[in-house]
């Protein structure tokens, strides 16, 4: 028998037995291949359900994300009040149509401090430069008391052409704000007068630092149209044993210490209060006494003050105060 009868379709078959063998795939075959791998690299159709679906989806994320980014924010109401009160969770400004407050002249004991701080704030109002103020010392000696007063002092004195004095006061919690809060004011066409009271930072508060550069030294500066006031019981903003101990434990105390106190260098008037004497503080009693028509006995009402300071353990504006109101109680009379 022969080698190609015995390996069919090997190396020396014909072409001829190779297709019988093998033959080629039919047309119809290889047509319906070439559709099934189209068919695999094209997406499968959406159905219009699925569609609108999607597009809801689509739509509630972008709804979101909306609700998430921060809105444009509202030029405050500057003509509704002469006085706001700042919150910055809120990032909005409250009117304050009635202030809590005394009338300078009833503030007793502080004659020198009251000129100064008043002439200030009056340059200020008329666009003159003007240093920002820390009012420091005893407590209940009238510093914050001083500071709403002689913005009242100033709105009364103003003339019919000059915009009023806006008073904004910001909390302590709120000082790191600041710099939106001097965003929203630099353009305005009003001269402010931001207040806080009973500023003060703990050992571990370093918030002073965002502070020290909003008063002096940023890049922007402080506003023009921008006065800082600050009341406190302490001269340097500081505790005591904070500076004491960068003393005793830091690298280069003096550096140390300087950089801890520096914050008080950036208020340009420091107005000290001090705990007032006997006198003072009866003059206190017998002012409010007299403008709030509380009549009696002279002799009397200046043993029960006396007393009532002996008991609180201290003389000052607050004490008195606190008598009047007790005074004006028993008499039956009100007071504003």
């Amino acid at each position: 028998m022969s080698k190609n009868k015995k390996n069919p379709g090997g190396r020396g078959s014909s072409p001829a037995a190779k297709e019988a063998l093998f033959p080629a795939a039919a047309p119809d075959q290889k047509k319906s291949k070439k559709i099934a791998l189209k068919a695999k690299s094209k997406p499968a159709p959406v159905s219009p359900t699925a569609a609108e679906d999607f597009a809801k989806v689509l739509e509630r994320i972008a709804d979101a994300l909306e609700r998430l980014a921060p809105g444009e924010t509202e030029a405050p109401a500057f003509a509704a009040a002469d006085a706001f009160v700042w919150h910055a969770a809120a990032e909005m400004l409250q009117p304050v149509p009635r202030v809590s407050r005394v009338e300078i002249a009833l503030l007793r004991g502080i004659d020198r401090i009251r000129d100064i701080l008043t002439e200030n704030t009056e340059r200020f109002s008329r666009g003159l430069p003007a240093n920002n103020v820390l009012l420091w010392g005893a407590r209940g000696m009238g510093k914050s008391s001083l500071v709403k007063a002689a913005h009242a002092e100033i709105n009364a004195n103003l003339l019919a052409s000059t915009p009023p004095l806006k008073l904004i006061e910001i909390h302590r919690e709120d000082i790191d704000s600041l710099p939106h809060l001097m965003s929203l004011l630099r353009d305005a066409p009003f001269q402010f007068l931001l207040f806080c009271d009973d500023l003060s930072f703990d050992v571990a508060d370093t918030s002073y630092k965002s502070l020290k550069a909003v008063l002096e030294g940023g890049i922007e500066g402080r506003p023009r149209n921008v006065l800082f006031y600050a009341t406190s019981n302490r001269r340097h903003l500081m505790p005591r044993d904070m500076v004491d101990n960068e003393r005793s434990t830091a690298i280069n105390p003096g550096e140390a210490v300087e950089e801890k106190i520096s914050l008080s260098d950036r208020f340009g008037l420091w107005l000290g209060f001090h705990n007032c004497s006997q006198a003072e503080y009866l003059d206190m009693v017998f002012a409010y006494v007299d403008h709030f028509s509380l009549g009696g006995e002279k002799e009397k009402i200046t043993a029960e003050a006396l007393e009532w300071s002996v008991t609180r353990g201290a003389r000052s504006g607050r004490t008195a105060w606190q008598f009047i109101q007790e005074l004006a109680g028993r008499l039956g009379k009100a007071i504003a």
